[in-house]
């Protein structure tokens, strides 16, 4: 038996007016992280998707 999972996620990057940055998954709710730079705000939002998404591995 052979599995494939291809799955292309949107990461929104904005920067709020105190100057940090807010990054979100859009396919999964919830996953939204604030940091003081774009890059830790990609970062940490990907870091977080994959903890959901693992999480969430467990339901299926």
């Amino acid at each position: 038996m052979q599995s494939s999972i291809s799955t292309h996620l949107t990461i929104e990057v904005e920067q709020e007016e105190d100057g940090r940055w807010i990054a979100e998954i859009l396919e999964i709710p919830g996953v939204l992280v604030y940091a003081s730079t774009q890059q830790q705000a990609i970062s940490n939002v990907q870091a977080l998707a994959l903890r959901v998404i693992a999480d969430n591995l467990y339901v299926f």
